[in-house]
């Protein structure tokens, strides 16, 4: 989502700018028409055959498109990193010697190295990847990102520009206190990497009346393990999975008191501007992007990534009830102006003239 709305941004603004992409729907295709430019909210968009259907997400068409028409950009924006779509790609544009950015978004971090895969990751990044990203300009999104990045490779220079998000429409507000309990959000993709484990055995030691949401999708076998850990810890009762939430998810983020995300590993984290936009505070793991964010503007509490902390922080919480209310009064204005579309889009594009005249 950040890198479709940064594209229509560019293009609002004038830059001429084109996204080239696979038909990759997870493991589907999307139906569209195949090596032919469209028209995608305003961005020219053209759509490539993958040969794979997993996330290497090979594509040669695309990247005989790049060969062939690389010299015609002033710049060529890499999203994401350890598929063929992305390193390939930038081999051929460094091949054609066009100014390179990469955006790793959280594909380059030690626990991206070591989680999954990691040997055959430390061969690539030793025999490809570090040669290539040192001949390319590097975009973080964080400056937890920035000393992640910088710790594992030099790269020609490097950006620190947070992501465009989606706001929350203005709406008002509803009214907190009604509740005995303290109303809990998980938000996010239902995967290891997000914590949710930690969350559910924090929960079996809060002393506080509490009700928890958890808004998500994931590996079945993986959520049917995490409804183990809840029933074992005697919380199930407390709990409501609700699934996948797209059209009425600020709405979801609207209605409660707190939200919570105890990641191992975050570049950023859009749903935290997305919860702060509509005055819903955060508990976010010292791992997320955005807790140096969050910490000094105080628009929520930072936990470390064990069951203690996160338990501790949420009885916490729970007898500072007016700094819920402030927060909630406060965060959606901040937001609005440390967001702001048309000051990210010229830092972006300031980006993108340093690259070329350096």
């Amino acid at each position: 989502m950040s890198v479709s709305i940064l594209a229509e941004q560019l293009a609002k603004a004038g830059v001429w700018v084109n996204v080239v992409t696979t038909t990759a729907n997870g493991v589907n295709e999307l139906p569209v028409e195949l090596n032919t430019p469209v028209i995608v909210d305003g961005v020219k968009t053209i759509y490539f055959k993958r040969i794979t259907k997993d996330h290497t997400h090979l594509s040669p068409s695309l990247l005989a498109y790049v060969w062939r028409n690389a010299k015609e950009y002033d710049a060529i924006h890499i999203h994401a990193w350890w598929n063929l779509v992305s390193v390939l790609s930038c081999l051929v544009a460094i091949m054609r010697k066009v100014p390179v950015v990469v955006s790793p978004r959280g594909t380059l971090s030690n626990y991206s190295f070591n989680n999954k895969n990691s040997g055959s990751k430390n061969i690539i990044h030793a025999v490809l990847g570090r040669p290539l990203l040192r001949k390319c300009y590097i975009h973080t999104t964080s400056d937890n990102e920035s000393s992640a990045v910088n710790s594992i490779i030099r790269s020609k220079g490097s950006f620190n520009i947070p992501n465009f998000i989606a706001l929350g429409a203005n709406a008002p507000q509803l009214e907190n206190g009604q509740d005995e309990y303290l109303r809990l959000l998980y938000l996010s993709r239902i995967e290891e990497k997000k914590g949710l484990d930690i969350l559910l055995d924090a929960l079996k030691t809060v002393t506080v009346p509490y009700k928890l949401t958890i808004a998500g999708d994931g590996n079945p076998d993986y959520v049917n393990h995490l409804k183990g850990i809840a029933e074992k810890n005697n919380i199930s009762d407390k709990i409501s999975w609700i699934g996948f939430q797209q059209e009425n998810k600020f709405d979801v983020l609207r209605e409660h008191d707190l939200f919570i995300l105890p990641s191992h590993d975050e570049n950023f984290g859009n749903v935290v501007i997305e919860s702060l936009s509509v005055g819903t505070p955060v508990l976010i793991s010292e791992n997320v992007g955005l807790a140096d964010y969050v910490k000094e503007t105080g628009m929520g509490w930072i936990c470390q990534t064990n069951a203690a902390s996160v338990s501790n922080a949420i009885n916490a919480i729970a007898d500072h009830k007016d700094m819920l209310e402030a927060i909630r009064e406060y965060a959606p204005g901040k937001i609005e102006k440390d967001f702001d579309e048309s000051k990210l889009v010229q830092q972006y594009i300031d980006m993108y003239d340093k690259i070329m005249i350096s």
